[in-house]
Protein backbone atom coordinates (compact mmCIF):
# COMPACT_ATOMS: atom_id res chain seq x y z
CA UNK A 1 0.00 0.00 0.00
CA UNK A 2 1.12 3.44 -0.86
CA UNK A 3 1.97 5.88 1.86
CA UNK A 4 -0.06 7.95 3.73
CA UNK A 5 0.42 11.23 1.82
CA UNK A 6 0.00 9.43 -1.20
CA UNK A 7 -3.04 7.71 -0.13
CA UNK A 8 -3.92 10.96 0.25
CA UNK A 9 -3.18 12.34 -2.94
CA UNK A 10 -4.96 9.81 -4.87
CA UNK A 11 -8.23 10.14 -3.10
CA UNK A 12 -8.07 13.96 -3.84
CA UNK A 13 -7.72 12.79 -7.41
CA UNK A 14 -10.43 10.49 -7.37
CA UNK A 15 -12.73 13.52 -5.38
CA UNK A 16 -11.88 15.63 -7.89
CA UNK A 17 -12.92 13.48 -10.82
CA UNK A 18 -16.50 12.80 -8.68
CA UNK A 19 -16.74 16.68 -8.32
CA UNK A 20 -16.98 16.82 -11.77
CA UNK A 21 -20.01 14.75 -12.12
CA UNK A 22 -23.26 15.09 -13.35
CA UNK A 23 -25.92 12.47 -13.28
CA UNK A 24 -28.45 13.55 -10.98
CA UNK A 25 -31.10 10.66 -11.87
CA UNK A 26 -27.98 8.04 -10.88
CA UNK A 27 -27.61 10.02 -7.72
CA UNK A 28 -30.98 9.96 -6.55
CA UNK A 29 -31.16 5.84 -7.53
CA UNK A 30 -28.46 5.49 -4.87
CA UNK A 31 -29.53 8.16 -2.22
CA UNK A 32 -32.77 5.97 -2.36
CA UNK A 33 -31.24 2.43 -2.03
CA UNK A 34 -29.56 3.91 0.98
CA UNK A 35 -32.84 5.26 2.70
CA UNK A 36 -33.05 8.60 1.53
CA UNK A 37 -36.63 9.80 1.10
CA UNK A 38 -38.45 11.50 -1.75
CA UNK A 39 -39.25 14.05 0.88
CA UNK A 40 -35.57 14.43 2.36
CA UNK A 41 -34.52 14.60 -1.83
CA UNK A 42 -36.69 16.89 -2.94
CA UNK A 43 -35.02 19.79 -0.05
CA UNK A 44 -31.37 19.11 -1.34
CA UNK A 45 -30.09 20.79 -4.25
CA UNK A 46 -30.17 18.03 -6.87
CA UNK A 47 -26.52 19.18 -7.96
CA UNK A 48 -25.02 18.72 -4.26
CA UNK A 49 -26.08 14.51 -4.87
CA UNK A 50 -22.88 12.74 -6.69
CA UNK A 51 -23.90 9.19 -5.78
CA UNK A 52 -21.31 9.10 -2.90
CA UNK A 53 -23.19 8.27 0.18
CA UNK A 54 -23.06 4.45 1.83
CA UNK A 55 -26.30 5.67 4.03
CA UNK A 56 -28.32 8.23 5.62
CA UNK A 57 -26.78 9.74 9.12
CA UNK A 58 -29.54 12.31 9.14
CA UNK A 59 -32.11 9.48 9.81
CA UNK A 60 -30.33 8.05 12.90
CA UNK A 61 -30.90 11.06 15.09
CA UNK A 62 -33.25 13.76 15.35
CA UNK A 63 -31.97 17.51 14.52
CA UNK A 64 -33.67 20.62 16.30
CA UNK A 65 -34.27 24.04 15.91
CA UNK A 66 -31.11 25.90 16.15
CA UNK A 67 -28.41 23.47 16.84
CA UNK A 68 -25.09 23.48 15.44
CA UNK A 69 -24.19 20.63 12.64
CA UNK A 70 -20.54 19.40 11.02
CA UNK A 71 -20.37 17.31 8.02
CA UNK A 72 -17.12 15.74 7.87
CA UNK A 73 -16.18 15.40 4.48
CA UNK A 74 -18.80 17.23 2.95
CA UNK A 75 -18.21 17.43 -0.16
CA UNK A 76 -20.76 18.75 -2.49
CA UNK A 77 -22.91 19.34 0.41
CA UNK A 78 -25.33 16.67 0.03
CA UNK A 79 -26.09 15.78 3.46
CA UNK A 80 -25.44 19.51 4.94
CA UNK A 81 -27.85 21.50 2.91
CA UNK A 82 -30.44 18.42 4.02
CA UNK A 83 -28.98 19.41 7.94
CA UNK A 84 -30.02 23.07 7.18
CA UNK A 85 -33.79 22.67 6.42
CA UNK A 86 -34.33 20.56 9.34
CA UNK A 87 -32.50 23.35 12.24
CA UNK A 88 -34.13 26.42 11.11
CA UNK A 89 -32.24 30.01 10.44
CA UNK A 90 -31.19 30.01 13.82
CA UNK A 91 -28.89 26.78 13.72
CA UNK A 92 -26.01 26.68 12.26
CA UNK A 93 -24.69 23.46 9.22
CA UNK A 94 -21.02 23.61 8.46
CA UNK A 95 -19.35 21.41 6.01
CA UNK A 96 -15.84 20.55 6.34
CA UNK A 97 -14.03 19.15 3.51
CA UNK A 98 -10.11 19.06 1.68
CA UNK A 99 -10.95 19.04 -1.60
CA UNK A 100 -10.71 22.69 -3.47
CA UNK A 101 -12.79 21.37 -6.25
CA UNK A 102 -15.77 19.67 -3.89
CA UNK A 103 -15.85 22.93 -1.53
CA UNK A 104 -16.01 24.71 -5.14
CA UNK A 105 -19.09 23.45 -5.86
CA UNK A 106 -20.77 23.00 -2.72
CA UNK A 107 -20.22 27.03 -2.68
CA UNK A 108 -22.04 27.83 -6.09
CA UNK A 109 -24.85 25.48 -5.19
CA UNK A 110 -25.12 27.88 -2.00
CA UNK A 111 -24.63 30.98 -4.31
CA UNK A 112 -27.64 29.60 -6.59
CA UNK A 113 -29.91 28.94 -3.27
CA UNK A 114 -29.28 32.58 -1.73
CA UNK A 115 -31.26 33.36 1.26
CA UNK A 116 -32.53 29.76 1.79
CA UNK A 117 -29.30 28.08 3.12
CA UNK A 118 -27.79 31.10 4.90
CA UNK A 119 -27.50 28.96 7.85
CA UNK A 120 -24.68 26.55 5.73
CA UNK A 121 -21.21 27.04 5.57
CA UNK A 122 -18.45 25.80 3.89
CA UNK A 123 -14.78 25.28 5.27
CA UNK A 124 -11.51 23.57 3.89
CA UNK A 125 -10.03 21.33 6.53
CA UNK A 126 -8.56 17.70 7.05
CA UNK A 127 -11.15 15.90 9.16
CA UNK A 128 -7.98 14.53 11.18
CA UNK A 129 -7.57 17.92 12.19
CA UNK A 130 -10.72 20.15 11.91
CA UNK A 131 -10.04 24.15 12.12
CA UNK A 132 -12.78 24.99 14.26
CA UNK A 133 -12.85 25.68 18.02
CA UNK A 134 -14.02 23.25 20.87
CA UNK A 135 -17.42 22.54 21.77
CA UNK A 136 -18.93 24.09 18.93
CA UNK A 137 -21.25 20.68 17.52
CA UNK A 138 -24.64 19.52 19.11
CA UNK A 139 -23.93 16.80 16.21
CA UNK A 140 -21.54 15.91 13.88
CA UNK A 141 -22.37 13.91 10.97
CA UNK A 142 -20.13 12.16 8.11
CA UNK A 143 -21.10 9.92 5.23
CA UNK A 144 -18.68 7.41 3.78
CA UNK A 145 -15.76 9.22 4.21
CA UNK A 146 -13.82 8.05 7.34
CA UNK A 147 -12.91 4.83 5.75
CA UNK A 148 -10.23 6.75 3.54
CA UNK A 149 -8.83 8.39 5.99
CA UNK A 150 -5.00 6.30 6.41
CA UNK A 151 -5.11 3.65 8.65
CA UNK A 152 -2.75 5.02 11.31
CA UNK A 153 -4.33 8.40 11.23
CA UNK A 154 -8.52 7.22 11.63
CA UNK A 155 -8.13 7.51 15.83
CA UNK A 156 -7.61 11.25 15.44
CA UNK A 157 -10.74 11.65 13.39
CA UNK A 158 -12.67 10.28 16.46
CA UNK A 159 -10.92 12.42 18.53
CA UNK A 160 -11.57 15.52 16.27
CA UNK A 161 -15.18 14.02 17.03
CA UNK A 162 -15.36 14.43 20.46
CA UNK A 163 -13.05 17.65 20.97
CA UNK A 164 -15.87 19.36 18.92
CA UNK A 165 -18.71 18.11 20.19
CA UNK A 166 -20.72 19.90 23.07
CA UNK A 167 -21.34 17.47 26.64
CA UNK A 168 -24.16 15.43 25.31
CA UNK A 169 -23.63 16.32 21.29
CA UNK A 170 -24.18 13.37 19.21
CA UNK A 171 -22.41 11.30 16.34
CA UNK A 172 -24.27 10.34 13.78
CA UNK A 173 -21.96 8.57 10.83
CA UNK A 174 -22.95 6.16 8.30
CA UNK A 175 -19.49 4.58 6.62
CA UNK A 176 -18.44 1.24 4.98
CA UNK A 177 -16.91 -1.24 7.51
CA UNK A 178 -14.91 -4.96 7.12
CA UNK A 179 -17.14 -7.40 8.20
CA UNK A 180 -13.84 -9.39 9.17
CA UNK A 181 -10.81 -8.42 8.04
CA UNK A 182 -10.00 -8.05 4.56
CA UNK A 183 -7.28 -10.34 2.24
CA UNK A 184 -4.08 -8.58 1.57
CA UNK A 185 -4.40 -8.26 -1.60
CA UNK A 186 -7.70 -5.89 -1.43
CA UNK A 187 -5.71 -3.77 1.31
CA UNK A 188 -2.90 -3.49 -0.86
CA UNK A 189 -4.84 -2.08 -4.19
CA UNK A 190 -5.06 1.67 -4.49
CA UNK A 191 -8.14 1.27 -6.49
CA UNK A 192 -9.86 -0.63 -3.90
CA UNK A 193 -8.92 1.95 -1.38
CA UNK A 194 -10.58 5.17 -3.06
CA UNK A 195 -14.07 2.40 -3.86
CA UNK A 196 -14.13 2.57 -0.18
CA UNK A 197 -13.54 -0.80 0.16
CA UNK A 198 -9.45 -1.25 1.00
CA UNK A 199 -9.45 1.01 3.50
CA UNK A 200 -12.78 -0.61 5.95
CA UNK A 201 -11.88 -0.74 9.27
CA UNK A 202 -13.72 -3.56 11.48
CA UNK A 203 -16.40 -2.58 13.80
CA UNK A 204 -13.91 -3.61 16.94
CA UNK A 205 -11.82 -1.28 16.06
CA UNK A 206 -14.37 1.80 15.40
CA UNK A 207 -15.82 0.97 19.43
CA UNK A 208 -12.04 1.13 20.74
CA UNK A 209 -11.03 4.53 18.53
CA UNK A 210 -14.47 5.87 20.30
CA UNK A 211 -13.74 4.65 23.61
CA UNK A 212 -9.94 6.08 23.14
CA UNK A 213 -11.79 9.19 22.34
CA UNK A 214 -13.85 9.61 25.16
CA UNK A 215 -16.81 8.27 24.33
CA UNK A 216 -18.25 5.83 26.65
CA UNK A 217 -19.97 3.67 23.87
CA UNK A 218 -21.28 3.32 20.46
CA UNK A 219 -24.12 1.59 18.30
CA UNK A 220 -22.78 0.40 15.47
CA UNK A 221 -24.86 -1.77 12.91
CA UNK A 222 -24.93 -3.07 9.93
CA UNK A 223 -28.11 -2.03 7.30
CA UNK A 224 -27.18 -4.93 5.36
CA UNK A 225 -27.59 -2.58 2.40
CA UNK A 226 -26.43 -3.85 -1.16
CA UNK A 227 -23.26 -2.18 -2.15
CA UNK A 228 -23.30 -3.35 -5.61
CA UNK A 229 -25.87 -0.54 -6.47
CA UNK A 230 -23.08 1.60 -7.23
CA UNK A 231 -21.92 -0.54 -10.34
CA UNK A 232 -25.57 -1.73 -11.26
CA UNK A 233 -27.30 1.97 -11.69
CA UNK A 234 -26.99 3.42 -14.78
CA UNK A 235 -26.71 7.13 -15.48
CA UNK A 236 -30.44 7.87 -15.59
CA UNK A 237 -31.00 5.89 -12.86
CA UNK A 238 -32.58 3.04 -13.96
CA UNK A 239 -31.03 -0.75 -12.96
CA UNK A 240 -28.88 -2.53 -15.65
CA UNK A 241 -30.25 -5.39 -17.20
CA UNK A 242 -27.21 -7.92 -17.16
CA UNK A 243 -23.98 -7.88 -14.82
CA UNK A 244 -20.57 -9.34 -16.30
CA UNK A 245 -20.22 -12.13 -13.67
CA UNK A 246 -23.11 -11.75 -11.53
CA UNK A 247 -23.31 -9.77 -8.59
CA UNK A 248 -19.24 -10.82 -7.49
CA UNK A 249 -18.46 -8.55 -10.40
CA UNK A 250 -19.37 -5.32 -8.69
CA UNK A 251 -16.94 -3.45 -7.12
CA UNK A 252 -18.16 -1.14 -4.99
CA UNK A 253 -17.32 2.67 -5.26
CA UNK A 254 -18.74 5.27 -2.89
CA UNK A 255 -17.19 7.84 -4.50
CA UNK A 256 -19.18 7.65 -7.43
CA UNK A 257 -20.37 8.81 -10.77
CA UNK A 258 -16.86 8.73 -13.04
CA UNK A 259 -15.05 7.48 -10.01
CA UNK A 260 -17.12 3.84 -10.51
CA UNK A 261 -16.10 3.71 -13.81
CA UNK A 262 -12.53 3.94 -12.70
CA UNK A 263 -12.81 0.36 -10.49
CA UNK A 264 -15.52 -1.47 -12.73
CA UNK A 265 -13.95 -4.95 -13.16
CA UNK A 266 -14.17 -6.86 -16.38
CA UNK A 267 -15.07 -10.69 -15.84
CA UNK A 268 -11.24 -11.71 -15.65
CA UNK A 269 -10.35 -8.04 -13.44
CA UNK A 270 -7.65 -8.60 -11.04
CA UNK A 271 -6.22 -6.59 -8.31
CA UNK A 272 -2.46 -5.30 -8.49
CA UNK A 273 -1.95 -8.59 -6.58
CA UNK A 274 -3.52 -10.51 -8.83
CA UNK A 275 -6.68 -11.57 -6.76
CA UNK A 276 -9.68 -12.32 -9.40
CA UNK A 277 -12.23 -9.86 -8.45
CA UNK A 278 -14.72 -11.43 -10.93
CA UNK A 279 -15.02 -13.97 -8.18
CA UNK A 280 -15.18 -12.20 -5.33
CA UNK A 281 -18.65 -10.67 -3.63
CA UNK A 282 -17.42 -7.74 -1.75
CA UNK A 283 -20.77 -7.48 -0.18
CA UNK A 284 -19.57 -10.48 1.90
CA UNK A 285 -16.44 -8.61 3.26
CA UNK A 286 -17.92 -5.15 3.49
CA UNK A 287 -21.09 -3.44 4.57
CA UNK A 288 -23.12 -0.09 5.25
CA UNK A 289 -23.04 0.24 8.95
CA UNK A 290 -24.89 3.36 10.76
CA UNK A 291 -22.80 4.76 13.66
CA UNK A 292 -24.04 6.22 16.90
CA UNK A 293 -22.44 7.97 19.65
CA UNK A 294 -23.10 10.60 22.36
CA UNK A 295 -20.53 12.36 24.42
CA UNK A 296 -21.19 12.44 27.93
Amino acid sequence: MESTEQIYEKVREHYSTASRTTAPKYGESVAKSFGYSEDELSNIPEDANLGLSCGNPLAITSLKEGETVIDLGSGAGFDIFLASTKIGPSGKAIGVDINDEMLARAEKIKASRGSSVSNVSFIKGNITSVPLPDGIADIIISNCVINLVPYEEKKLVFKEMYRLLKPGGRVAVSDILAKKPLPEQLRKDIAMYVGCIAGAAVVAEYENWFKEAGFKESVITDTQADLNVYLNTNEDGTKKSGECCGPAAAVPACCGGDAAKEVEPSCSATTADGMDVGKTDLNDFVGSYKIFAVKN
